[in-house]
């Protein structure tokens, strides 16, 4: 009898499960849907952590004709240079860096995105490998990603780059550090024209929200943020960590920044943070371009930009303006 009752319950709760599970998907346009969103990946502990280490990010393949060389940098982790046939020199360049929430990822699971920019736009795109939390706790990743970015203008002579059309870009977790990269480049001196902020991770006080208009119930949750936020600040977030970069919507004057694309999906749970940060680089004076994308859920383009054109779109969109804005001063 009580082996009954718990199979019943059991059956009940996923039955339960499985419907909450539909209505989330429901509000996702049909071509989005992939088989991956019935079985959600949550980060919450080591344990998961290690799972999302092992599974998460593998490794792809770079397009044809790209050279692909992985070079040590001083001070810092080691970094892929891609470099496209038949690029003009001295072109511009790209830092690239990869997402994981602070606490997963590596930059060979970004070879096929990076060989294309480099690729389609003519340039060169450094990607950086950058130290994880909690294991490295800030400030480790951006020290490694800033050591890569003074790398990469150390090197413009040898990679035939012009260092005033160097940009910092990056996805998720890459996107927050890439922001953090600019303020701390900015400060610093060290010259970025401009900002490629993929639905960035921004902001640790998106953690407090209990209200999030349905957002990041797909991919990336609020349970997965908190865990990853506390394991890079080591420390309860949202307290008003006062060390500079470690959270960049926490920066209080964001005057002097350059020009910046942001985008994003609308069910995504980085949605307000990184409109509340495009609103205040408007209003700092940087030139900003916003493109939410109805329907998309966290990094949705990863695995459907192949398949699906509005993702095509929203990749291309990101692709145009890393054109424009390296071409600003060319």
């Amino acid at each position: 009898m009580r082996r009954t009752l718990l199979a019943t319950g059991l059956a009940a709760a996923a039955a339960t499960a499985l419907r909450r599970r539909h209505r989330t998907l429901s509000a996702v346009p049909a071509e989005l849907r992939t088989r991956a969103l019935w079985l959600p990946l949550v980060v919450d502990n080591r344990r998961s952590l290690a799972i999302g280490r092992r599974f998460f990010l593998r490794e792809t393949t770079p397009v044809d004709g790209v050279t692909v060389t992985r070079r040590d940098v001083p001070g810092g982790q080691d970094v892929f240079v891609y470099e496209p046939p038949g690029r003009a020199t001295p072109s511009a360049a790209l830092l690239w860096i990869h997402g994981g929430g602070f606490v997963l990822g590596r930059p060979e699971a970004d070879h096929e995105l990076c060989s294309r920019m480099a690729r389609d736009l003519g340039i060169v795109v450094v990607s950086a490998r950058y130290r994880l939390a909690p294991e490295n706790p800030f400030p480790a990743g951006l020290d490694d990603c800033t050591a890569a970015l003074r790398r990469l203008h150390d090197s413009v002579t040898d990679l035939g780059v012009d260092p005033a059309r160097i940009a910092v870009g990056g996805a998720s977790a890459g996107g927050g550090m890439a922001a953090a990269v600019v303020q701390r480049a900015v400060d610093e001196g060290v010259p970025v024209v401009f900002q490629l902020l993929v639905y960035p991770m921004l902001d640790d006080r998106t953690v407090l929200r209990r209200d999030s208009a349905g957002r990041g119930r797909l991919v990336w949750t609020p349970r997965s943020n908190a865990f990853a936020w506390t394991s890079l600040l080591g420390s309860r977030p949202g307290d008003a960590d006062p060390r500079p970069y470690a959270v960049p919507a926490g920066r209080k004057d964001l005057s002097g920044l350059p020009p910046a694309w942001i985008g994003v999906g609308d069910l995504d749970l980085f949605h307000d943070e990184d409109l509340e940060y495009a609103r205040r680089l408007r209003e700092a004076g940087a030139a900003v371009d916003v493109v939410v994308e109805p329907g998309m859920y966290h990094a949705a383009e990863i695995e459907l930009h192949a398949t699906v054109a509005s993702m095509r779109a929203f990749q291309q969109a990101m692709f145009d303006a890393l054109r424009a804005g390296l071409s600003a001063t060319g």
